[in-house]
């Protein structure tokens, strides 16, 4: 009997170390998501806010609907890059799995005035292909009749979801391809850098799937000419270093995911190949938005330790600046004149 004693008390060291470090996890889980409910305040931004004053030219409409998500209209003919809308909870990105909310996207489609099978949506454009970009893509295009243009990745994605083949098609890099008043040129990028960088969607993917399943594939930098105006499209803070040699544009929208986690070096070679580069005279920070956010509350910048923003605006804003670049946080869901005041 004596020697099962020392056998028991371990038992109870065990059980109470046990609980501690359940208390402690329970702990840390809970302090780790009131973080992620802190979004930093737009506020001290204010003056870089688009004013919302300016005319529109009926020319060309660009709208901002959140994550990477830009809808180009000039009235005859519509373009949109990435068209994500079901913006799934962390709970189910982080545990469960995804697929596309055909709610939230007829939701979305109605509140930024895409038409429908009119032929007017002439292409959808995923950058890349992790979830917040290409997961709903197929889904717009096929309500649309547009064409899925994209990597090899996101026609996978797009012949998982039934897409016919007509439908889908992967751009040539360098060339340029016109689509009613349109001239678009895809050059390569690279997404930023962080733990999902990379991969290829290698066989048509059938959601609901994991969030990894989303690879990145192919992520492009989208230039776009539109009535001797040109505006070049970054969906993420990433480069492919000279890719953008001898390209001009007016405008950059420009993702900003995760540049604030990274250093002062990766922050200037970002702006230099992105932004004076190319001589641009405006940038439009994209893809700061929290995107587990539904997309019917008001855009919040990702909360910290995901990402910086305020980090990220001090450089874009003290580097505009130096260098004369005019940098406004866009409006959201709402038409902008993205060259307004811009001198030829």
């Amino acid at each position: 009997m004596g020697s099962s004693q020392p056998s028991v008390k371990s038992m109870r060291t065990f059980k109470k170390v046990l609980i501690g470090l359940l208390f402690l996890l329970a702990l840390a889980a809970a302090g780790l998501a009131w973080l992620l409910q802190q979004h930093p305040s737009l506020m001290p931004y204010s003056a870089l806010g688009w004013r919302g004053t300016e005319p529109v030219t009926p020319s060309l409409k660009v709208s901002f609907l959140g994550v990477a998500t830009l809808l180009l209209d000039d009235g005859e003919t519509a373009l949109l890059t990435d068209g994500f809308f079901s913006r799934p909870g962390k709970m189910k990105v982080v545990l469960g799995k995804v697929e596309p909310d055909l709610q939230a996207i007829t939701r979305g489609m109605l509140r930024a005035g895409i038409p429908g099978r009119t032929g007017r949506l002439a292409a959808v454009i995923p950058l890349h292909s992790h979830y917040d970009h290409v997961m709903d893509s197929p889904e717009v295009a096929r309500r649309t009749g547009a064409l899925l243009l994209g990597s090899a990745s996101s026609a996978n994605v797009g012949r998982g979801w039934g897409l016919p083949e007509s439908q889908i098609r992967v751009p040539p890099l360098g060339v340029p391809l016109r689509f009613g008043r349109f001239t678009l040129t895809f050059y390569p990028g690279r997404h930023a850098p962080t733990g999902f960088t990379g991969g290829e969607i290698t066989a048509p993917l059938k959601p609901p799937v994991r969030v990894r399943a989303y690879q990145e594939g192919m992520s492009y930098i989208l230039l776009v000419e539109h009535g001797g105006h040109r505006m070049l499209i970054a969906g993420s803070a990433g480069f492919e270093p000279g890719a953008l040699k001898g390209v001009q544009a007016d405008v950059v929208m420009l993702g900003i995911g995760a540049l604030g986690s990274r250093d002062e070096a990766y922050r200037d070679a970002l702006w230099r190949e992105l932004v004076s580069g190319v001589g641009a005279k405006r940038v439009i920070p994209i893809h700061w938005d929290d995107f587990w956010v539904p997309s019917e509350q008001p855009m919040q910048p990702m909360p910290p330790p995901l990402d910086h923003f305020e980090v990220t605006m001090e450089f874009l804003r003290d580097r505009g600046a130096r260098e004369g670049v005019d940098v406004r946080l866009p409006l959201q869901w709402q038409p902008m004149d993205v060259w307004t005041g811009l001198s030829k």
